[in-house]
């Protein structure tokens, strides 16, 4: 009999429950209060910092926001990106220095003329359409929180789902402690924390749907087709994501192949079905708006990588990465030891067994999405000279915040022992990890070359 406890209480922490009773009921209610808790301290922390627009690119953002909200979808007439430059401002009105500027000093920084004498923003089309609706209600300082509140659904939904009792609230708190998430969760221009965030409730979404076999095909369907268009979503807004949507992909893939996960095929088909719509649409868009399938707002030889930044980068961008994301040590120690795990007990069976595979099958799936991210910008050479901050650099990094959060989450759930032992464990290192998160915050925060955003401004834009 107590052998069979022991399985039923494995079982149901591996299906993201917990052991019957009120004290099981009592132990989830407060994982979940955790959960909100973190979210909620990274919102005070957010909001009560006076926001500003800190570089070039957020007041780039905010002008395309801004004429959207106007009925103005992409592009400007010369007249009206005059008109929205000077009641926005402009450039030398924000404290900015040089940069790529449109007619003058009054004008919108990171724009660029197209074939057709129309003005457009060089960035990524995606964050606007998330953005609009927000600025259009007057509370854009709720966009990126919104999406927020995304990537920790997501994420409590697959901890649970992978780790059993805690995951959740670890996998949640270490993600919303991060400095880069409140650095980029309080510039409200930037869409840095908003694809940050599809990405790890895509990701959530899509693991708690891979490691739902009990759940009918149909929930299991929409939950991965969910977590698809969210990775989509967070492509457009970036498209540099293509190699976590790929990643994605890819995994999904195998684990059909190896039938690791009874997957329905219709299911799959569904999910990568999307993808191919969606790469069809974004050649499309490109095309119409830019004039190529494969080009950008971007001059060609503006984004440049190559191998020769690796070196570079390897020098430089650790001290950026550890001060912006010190979870990466947990998650990176969490890597090593379930693969060293794998190595000792990979001829386990029965409970034990199965739970070293599945911990080493989704912790190369979420490696692979770390470092396919990482690796692309270890190429990229505006970031390979010392000169730069981490509040410039470490932006190209945080989209694998969501991936790092749940490897961290399993390290941190590993304590052994009483239930409440492992929440207090969870709670203390989040606490940890808030003060780091703070500090990180307010440091780089204080080297922004901006000024404060002018608020209440009235925008007519000429038709």
């Amino acid at each position: 009999m107590a052998s069979g406890a022991e399985h039923e209480e494995a079982a149901s922490a591996r299906r993201g429950g917990w052991p019957g009773g009120r004290g099981g009921t009592r132990l989830a209610w407060l994982e979940a209060a955790l959960a909100v808790a973190a979210y909620a301290v990274l919102c005070v922390l957010v909001l009560r910092v006076t926001p500003r627009l800190v570089e070039p690119d957020d007041a780039a953002y905010r002008a395309s926001i801004v004429a959207m909200t106007q009925g103005h979808f992409l592009t400007l007439s010369g007249a009206q990106a005059e008109a929205l430059a000077q009641a926005l401002g402009g450039p030398a009105a924000h404290g900015f220095a040089g940069g790529r500027i449109l007619g003058g000093p009054d004008a919108i920084p990171q724009w660029v003329q197209l074939g057709d004498g129309r003005w457009i923003s060089e960035k990524d089309p995606g964050y606007p359409f998330l953005a609009g609706p927000f600025q259009a209600m007057g509370i854009i300082r709720w966009a990126p929180l919104f999406y927020g509140a995304l990537a920790c659904a997501g994420l409590f939904a697959a901890a649970r789902r992978w780790l059993g009792r805690f995951g959740g609230s670890a996998a949640v708190g270490l993600y919303c402690s991060s400095g880069a998430a409140l650095l980029f969760a309080w510039r409200d221009y930037m869409p840095t924390f908003t694809d940050a965030s599809l990405i790890a409730a895509g990701s959530g979404a899509l693991l708690w749907a891979v490691l739902a076999p009990e759940a009918s095909s149909r929930r299991r369907t929409w939950a991965g087709l969910a977590g698809f268009v969210m990775l989509e979503a967070a492509t457009f807004t970036r498209y540099t994501d293509i190699v976590v949507l790929g990643c994605a992909a890819v995994a999904v893939v195998v684990v059909w192949w190896r039938r690791a996960a009874r997957l329905p095929f219709s299911a799959v088909a569904w999910w990568l079905g999307s993808v191919a719509v969606f790469g069809a649409g974004v050649a499309v868009f490109d095309g119409l708006v830019y004039g190529g399938p494969l080009t950008t707002g971007y001059r060609p030889g503006e984004i440049s990588f190559g191998l020769g930044a690796i070196a570079p980068n390897l020098r430089y961008m650790p001290v950026h990465l550890l001060q912006a994301m010190p979870v990466l040590v947990l998650g990176l120690v969490s890597l090593v030891w379930i693969i060293l795990r794998w190595f000792r007990l990979r001829g386990a069976s029965g409970e034990g067994g199965f739970a070293v595979r599945r911990d080493l099958w989704v912790g190369l799936a979420l490696a692979a999405s770390w470092f396919a991210a990482w690796g692309l910008y270890a190429a990229y050479y505006w970031t390979a000279n010392p000169f730069g901050t981490t509040l410039q650099f470490a932006r190209f990094y945080v989209p694998a915040l969501g991936a790092i959060s749940l490897l961290g989450a399993w390290l941190v759930t590993r304590i052994p022992g009483r239930a409440w032992v492992a929440g207090l464990t969870s709670a203390a290192v989040i606490a940890v990890m808030f003060a780091l998160g703070a500090w990180s915050f307010h440091a780089m925060a204080a080297t922004g070359i901006g000024g404060a955003i002018k608020v209440g401004a009235r925008v007519n834009l000429p038709g």
